[in-house]
């Protein structure tokens, strides 16, 4: 098994771990952006000390959202929704939504097992790990699957390593995040 975590982890990371922090030159941009992946959360305060408060992700959005439109409130909205989106270093690629339902209040599902099928992995690059790591750690909720450690991946040109921090935890609601630290400024 937990090789089978190494493996997952290793394709999970390789793509992001030297990825260009450079915008696509126009000629070559694609005709399509990954804008926002949206979770389905069930206490959106918690969600909020992990994300925002813990990883330092900064808030862009946050609304009721109530049907019809024109409602005044929620106890006569035929459904009502709190909609957050947040950012890290782009306002328009890459964001996080999350979604609380007050009306109607959605069941909670059993979460995948990370790295499992169906499952997802939110794979953040960091400064400061140890910093990041406890304080996501501390939210309730909150389970530990590996602590920082450190491991090398194969560079880009196949002979050199990428030294990198890694680490995994689940958040509150059980999506998968590892947490990682390159240990050098420009992998190769």
């Amino acid at each position: 098994m937990k090789l089978w975590h190494g493996c997952a982890l290793f394709l999970a990371l390789g793509w992001s771990i030297a990825a260009p922090a450079a915008p696509v030159a126009e000629a070559e941009r694609l005709p399509i952006d990954l804008r926002r992946t949206t979770l389905i959360v069930r206490d959106m305060e918690t969600t909020l000390r992990f994300y925002r408060d813990a990883l330092g992700l900064r808030v862009a959005y946050d609304q009721v959202i109530r049907t019809p439109r024109d409602t005044p409130d929620d106890a006569s909205a035929e459904r009502s929704l709190r909609l957050v989106f947040l950012q890290a270093n782009d306002d328009f690629i890459g964001m996080i939504g999350l979604i609380q339902y007050a009306k109607p209040v959605k069941s909670v599902q059993m979460a995948p097992e990370p790295f499992s099928i169906g499952s997802m992995v939110f794979v953040f690059n960091t400064k400061d790990l140890a910093k990041r790591f406890e304080a996501a750690r501390a939210v309730p909720g909150v389970k530990v699957i590996e602590k920082p450690t450190r491991t090398g991946y194969p560079g880009y040109d196949g002979k050199g390593v990428i030294p990198v921090m890694v680490s995994t935890l689940t958040d509150p609601d059980g999506f998968t995040v590892e947490l990682n630290e390159l240990l050098v400024d420009k992998p190769r």
